[in-house]
């Protein structure tokens, strides 16, 4: 529980009305109760705050509501997000290393590290302290984890791979496999060994069930606060700069270069040995081919400019019938063309 006023502090907002009211909890704002708040980021729900029983609402400044204490703030969907978290999210309890677990004796674990178990700690480990690894985790030899991290159960992260502060890495995520190298050899194929590592930088948050190949030399690269979601697909030597977020279903061929802040929406491919400047928003489904200076958003396959991909789409569904036209054209030239010689 908190009061209002200790949200607003938290978030850095104005309390208009009782800033001593408790707070239990965050609720949708139709569905809210006395003890509750919600928020109000969608100028259509402005009526709702005449009947919402919701102690408080988060509103952007400008918004009043008689009767009802606000909770202002210029964004009230990041204020919903802090709020949330320090009401509902509770710091994993440290347990220590659990009976079941087993930790290397070349390990070297930090104080305030929870290991459930099923985990197995490989050689010369470094686990960080306030990290919790939930069931399962398998942390191969010369690993390093940092400090703070939550490892969900059943994540495996190969040899010599590094996460930095602050990671969580949802259930099954892998980390570090053979990355995709085969040499022609006849009519068969010799494997080339993967022998880099993956770098996960501060911050870094990753899908369930998604896999990041270990680079075939030097680094497969996350950059600080990137948020990759459930099954993407990153292959080896890639390099994904800082706070870019990669949806569902994203899957980056071999030593291609993502720049800072890009958002890849759900199933965009992204070809090998490409760069994709800063600032890129590219479409669901998109196929990424060739370099991209930044800055733009994207769309279709090859990617062309959003603005220019919609005016191609409107015509998709017209090519039918402008080909039954164009070949009526056609014969109608035709037609003219025997007339003119017959004259």
């Amino acid at each position: 529980m908190k009061t209002l006023k200790e949200l607003a502090d938290l978030i850095g907002g104005t309390v208009v009305g009782d800033g001593d009211a408790e707070i239990h909890r965050v609720a949708g704002i139709d569905s809210a109760k006395p003890g509750e708040i919600t928020f109000l980021a969608n100028p259509k729900y402005l009526p709702l705050l005449k009947t919402t029983q919701a102690s408080a609402v988060m509103v952007t400044p400008g918004v009043e509501a008689p009767g009802v204490s606000l909770l202002v703030c210029p964004n009230p969907y990041l204020a919903f997000a802090k709020v949330l978290t320090a009401l509902h999210v509770a710091k994993p309890e440290y347990r220590g290393i659990m009976e079941g677990a087993y930790v290397d004796p070349e390990a070297k674990i930090a104080d305030g590290v929870t290991i459930h178990p099923g985990c197995v700690i490989g050689k010369n480990v470094s686990v960080g302290s306030g990290t919790t690894l939930y069931p399962g985790v398998l942390l191969y030899d010369n690993v390093t984890v940092g400090e703070d991290c939550l490892i969900h159960a059943g994540t495996v992260v190969r040899e010599g791979c590094r996460l930095g502060n602050r990671v969580i890495v949802q259930p099954k995520a892998v980390i570090g496999s053979d990355g995709f190298g085969f040499a022609p050899d006849g009519s068969s194929y010799f494997k080339i060994p993967q022998v880099g590592i993956v770098v996960i930088e501060d911050d870094v948050e990753i899908g369930a069930n998604s896999c990041l190949d270990r680079a075939a030399l030097g680094e497969t690269r996350i950059g600080r606060g990137t948020k990759i979601d459930n099954l993407v697909q990153i292959a080896h030597n890639v390099k994904i700069g800082a706070d870019s977020i990669i949806v569902s279903q994203v899957g980056i061929a071999g030593s291609t270069e993502i720049g800072k802040h890009c958002t890849l929406g759900g199933q965009v491919g992204v070809a090998g040995h490409i760069k994709v400047g800063d600032n890129t928003m590219v479409g669901a489904q998109s196929g990424v081919t060739g370099n991209m200076p930044g800055g733009e958003v994207i769309s279709g396959t090859p990617a062309i400019p959003h603005r220019d991909w919609l005016k191609a789409a409107t015509s998709f569904s017209k090519l039918p019938e402008m080909r039954k036209e164009i070949k009526k054209l056609k014969k109608q030239v035709e037609e003219l063309q025997e007339l003119t010689k017959e004259g």
